[in-house]
């Protein structure tokens, strides 16, 4: 192996271990078919890679050693290794797959399939489908873990309904009526409360989780969207699509606090694991807006590739 190939493998091993070990952001590109990685130490693009045709949903295995991502048009969940930035396998799905997450064990991701209104559920450790459960609402969006594993809430877009899926039966236990098209979903992290989004309602509902039962109903901005959470269980952060704004509401009070300009059509979101930044997808300004959570301000855009659908944080 001549020199320049030695310092070349060199360079390469050290970029490697350094997208590994540093704290990124990734976000998931639906029209450039792309996923930009932000250095959330200096809020910057610091590279962009394939990631199939229309990426959307994303979460990472537990060692942090891959990416999953939802393919839309290829109706597939793409495994991407995050150090060589390539896709290594696919697990083939159901018709327009999106949202993408993990249970709280590692050992299982759901992925809300939209048209055959289905959660996937795939065995992390064979990389294989291990079984599907048809939802009662129609084009769910998000299938998100509760803190304990033990529950999937799933929102579906064309319903007024969140499924609750019971994981260790396979099937959902109940439904919980809400507003027109829910969509976003986040559980406080002390696994008490759900908040969900609905985008033709404008609220946002609080769900005691115990009971399975709406506690409150609150005031959003005209087309609520995304969820967020912030670590400590104070604050619920909901992206207002039409308004390209983000609201801080206040876990206590179930009120909102403040509300912050962002881009156009804000979207998906993700947060820092101290919970000192919030980032936000902005589908129609190709941007993602970094809030200061503590001040509840905008401190910068990051421009990122075309049409961003979220921003996924590995914990």
């Amino acid at each position: 192996m001549s020199w320049k190939s030695i310092i070349a493998a060199l360079a390469f091993t050290g970029i490697s271990a350094f997208l590994q070990a540093a704290p990124f952001a990734y976000v998931a590109n639906e029209k450039s078919g792309d996923i930009s990685v932000i250095d959330i130490t200096t809020d910057s693009v610091v590279a962009t890679f394939p990631a199939g045709k229309r990426p959307r949903g994303m979460t990472a295995s537990r060692d942090g050693k891959q990416l999953y991502v939802s393919d839309q048009p290829a109706n597939a969940l793409q495994i991407i290794d995050i150090a060589s930035r390539k896709i290594t396998g696919k697990v083939d799905l159901g018709e327009s797959p999106e949202g993408v997450y993990r249970s709280p064990d590692g050992k299982l991701l759901s992925v809300a399939v939209e048209e055959d209104n289905s959660v996937h559920f795939i065995n992390t450790a064979t990389g294989k489908r291990d079984f599907q459960v048809k939802t009662e609402g129609e084009n769910p969006e998000h299938a998100v873990f509760s803190r304990d594993g033990k529950w999937v809430y799933v929102s579906a877009e064309e319903s007024e309904v969140v499924d609750v899926i019971d994981v260790a039966s396979r099937k959902v236990h109940t439904t919980i009526k809400v507003g027109k098209r829910p969509r976003g979903i986040g559980f406080t992290p002390d696994g008490k409360f759900a908040y969900i989004a609905c985008e033709l309602a404008n609220r946002v509902y609080a769900i005691d989780v115990a009971s399975h039962k709406v506690v409150a109903v609150i005031p959003a901005g005209v087309r609520s969207n995304g969820i967020r959470v912030h670590p400590d269980s104070k604050t619920v952060f909901v992206s207002n699509g039409a308004d390209g704004t983000v609201s801080a509401i206040d876990v206590a009070s179930n009120k909102i606090t403040k509300t912050i300009k962002v881009g156009d059509r804000p979207w998906n979101m993700a947060i820092s694991a101290n919970g000192a930044k919030l980032y936000v997808a902005n589908g129609r300004s190709n941007t993602v807006s970094v809030i200061d959570t503590a001040k509840l301000e905008k401190v910068t855009d990051i421009k990122v590739g075309d049409t961003p659908w979220g921003v996924y944080i590995p914990d």
